[in-house]
């Protein structure tokens, strides 16, 4: 069918238009950027075509075909920008008219000589004045002497002023030819800027566009966002001397998010005036390429607010921006995640431990609690609340675990740790909502209060980790040689039901620095110096130490025998006290009875050992390591139909 392009649109586009949304042909596409993929269009108008780049946001429109070269497009939000003195235009939104059609027109690439030359055109058809001896009076309708003199319609070569007499032009007649007698009413600024004087560059307000549309090809901008978190303020020390900064995330109407970064003297401007939960106006500040190791918001871009930069309070409430926004996983599916990536998660709290002070890297103390919450897909999770969160919502949910009652909880921005097993902790911009009022919180809580609360879970912390599966397989101790387990490139993940037959006593744990390492305690062993302890890896002395277990072991089942190393955690399982404890017994006691009957207790006691299974390189030789991850009683009631389950399969066969 017949297509029409705008015509002079791109002109147009380049004198500073943004609203004519004009009918352009695609006549070139290509991909350009080799860290970030952007798509070139060359666009044409049928007189001229110019080079133009599609916002990030569209690029499935190229990659599934909804655009492609010869495409008649109609451009709805777009601006032209200069990047390197090079005028180009960003496509931000726009149609596609007619997928595929020949070349319209002879179009020319265009130059701003042109956009000039239409200029001075344009200013030569503008109205000529005709002097009348020493007045000047224009040939076209726009004449207008304001009470200043009379223009006289019977006798058109003459007009008369107060006081003035009458004056005559000398050529009425050409006059008379090149008057219209359409009067155009004199130019009315906006109504913001009136009795302002000249309006300045930039001075009009920019226009409002979804976070989704931003891009560093844009001059002016604006975005009304609701803040959903905000960061601590933080101060720092680097070559270039002291600093101080914080960050914002915002959320718009359209589901676009983004983060807000201040430095320095920019913190004193906005950090008092930004409130979670609020609405504002943020315009004036520069998009730069979002720094993913401390952010982790779906925007390849992050705004940095400078002294020029513009927020302000929108007084009332826009119901169209939701207070915040989620998106929930499962916690099965918690397994697969990767480690350091960050998850927002909902569940049932169901245990809370209490909290604990931390010595962290700096010689700061921190506090450290943790709580395990389950959902409906038959899983549960640790979840660690470092910091104000111990004190604040991890305290209140403790006092309803303790009478009784079990909140929901709603997580957003959690970081997944995979450090035997998996679990979750907090990071500062990690948001708590207990007991919210959505949907799938009142999903949950129906679940858990008709039947969920008795439904069996499966913890996936400090038990499961990149084996998945293969943690459920049961094995016997002759299997783990006879099947080769862990040789392998990844490590084998098993159960085996075993009695403890020896445990070595004479070091079952070390000295290790309590400092953290970003949400990490360090852990490596420290050597003491005198009346401290000096940390290698932290390069640091410290007051007093940590005391962890690294228990050896030999485990026994009716198949053969193992030896077995249980860090922290299982160590304290199988020996049922703190490794400090036993420590200040036997070393500064000296009760070697005591320690003796501790040790005593535990041999030819029966667990059900989760297994991580290794062949780890020592010195030049390759050893099969075998780790304990957890050791618990033995629950016969499980074990017996398992074995049941068993038997039954076998005559099925």
């Amino acid at each position: 069918m017949p297509v029409n392009l705008t015509p002079n649109s791109i002109s147009l586009i380049n004198g500073g238009d943004v609203n004519s949304k004009p009918l352009v042909q695609v006549m070139d596409i290509k991909l350009i950027g080799s860290t970030q993929e952007r798509y070139r269009f060359l666009i044409s108008d049928s007189v001229s075509t110019q080079h133009a780049m599609l916002a990030t946001q569209l690029n499935d429109r190229v990659k599934t075909g909804q655009v492609k070269k010869g495409s008649v497009v109609q451009l709805i939000d777009y601006i032209c920008s200069t990047v390197q003195n090079r005028k180009i235009i960003v496509v931000l939104n726009m149609e596609t008219i007619i997928l595929d059609c020949e070349p319209i027109g002879n179009p020319k690439i265009f130059s701003e000589s042109e956009l000039t030359a239409q200029k001075t055109i344009a200013s030569n058809n503008l109205p000529q004045p005709v002097r009348v001896n020493n007045y000047s009076a224009p040939n076209s309708g726009t004449f207008n002497l304001q009470n200043s003199g009379t223009f006289n319609s019977q006798n058109p070569g003459s007009f008369s002023t107060p006081n003035s007499g009458t004056f005559r032009a000398p050529n009425a007649g050409s006059i008379m030819r090149s008057f219209q007698p359409t009067v155009q009413p004199p130019y009315q600024p906006p109504p913001n800027f009136r009795n302002h004087g000249p309006i300045l560059k930039n001075e009009a307000p920019a226009r409002i566009i979804p976070i989704a549309a931003l891009n560093p090809y844009q001059g002016r901008w604006a975005i009304k966002a609701r803040v959903t978190a905000k960061g601590d303020l933080r101060r720092y020390n680097n070559a270039r001397g002291d600093g101080k900064v914080f960050s914002f995330d915002v959320l718009d109407s359209d589901g676009g998010e983004i983060r807000v970064t201040c430095f320095n003297a920019v913190v004193d401007c906005f950090y008092e005036i930004i409130e979670v939960g609020r609405v504002y106006l943020i315009s004036k500040g520069s998009l730069k390429p979002a720094q993913k190791n401390f952010n982790h918001l779906k925007n390849e871009w992050e705004i940095f607010l400078e002294a020029t930069s513009t927020v302000d309070l929108c007084t009332e409430e826009d119901d169209s921006i939701p207070k915040q926004q989620f998106s929930f996983r499962h916690i099965s599916e918690i397994e697969s995640a990767e480690n350091n990536s960050i998850v927002d998660v909902i569940g049932i709290v169901i245990s809370v431990n209490p909290s604990v002070p931390i010595l962290r890297k700096n010689g700061m103390e921190t506090q450290r609690r943790i709580l395990n919450l389950k959902d409906t897909s038959g899983k549960s999770v640790e979840l660690t609340l470092w910091g104000d969160f111990c004190n604040k919502e991890g305290q209140k949910l403790q006092e309803m675990v303790d009478v009784g009652f079990f909140p929901v909880l709603s997580v957003k921005s959690g970081k997944v740790n995979d450090f035997s097993g998996k679990s979750i902790g907090t990071i500062p911009s990690t948001q708590l909502f207990i007991n919210p009022d959505f949907a799938e919180a009142h999903e949950l809580r129906e679940w858990f209060d008709s039947g969920g609360k008795n439904a069996a879970t499966v913890s996936i912390s400090r038990e499961i980790a990149a084996g998945g599966a293969k943690n459920e397989i049961h094995k016997t101790v002759s299997q783990i040689k006879n099947e080769g387990l862990g040789r392998s490139e990844k490590p084998d993940w098993v159960t085996v039901r075993a009695f403890i037959t020896f445990i070595k006593s004479d070091s079952f744990c070390y000295t290790a620095c309590p400092l953290m390492i970003g949400d990490r305690q360090c852990n490596k062993k420290v050597t003491q110096s005198g009346n401290r302890w000096q940390c290698d890896r932290c390069n640091q002395e410290i007051d007093e130490c940590d005391y962890r277990y690294l228990l050896q072991a030999q485990i026994q089942d009716q198949t053969g025998l193992t030896w077995v190393t249980a860090f922290q955690e299982s160590g304290e399982e199988i020996l049922g006290c703190p490794a400090k404890e036993l420590y200040m017994l036997k070393y500064e006691l000296q009760d070697d009875v005591r320690f003796g009957e501790i040790i005593r207790s535990r041999v030819f006691n029966q667990y059900l050992f989760r297994l991580k299974i290794k062949e780890e390189l020592y010195g030049d030789e390759q050893r099969v390591k075998i780790t304990v991850i957890r050791a618990d009683q033995v629950n016969y009631s499980s074990e017996s139909r398992y074995l049941l389950d068993l038997i039954s399969k076998s005559f099925r066969k």
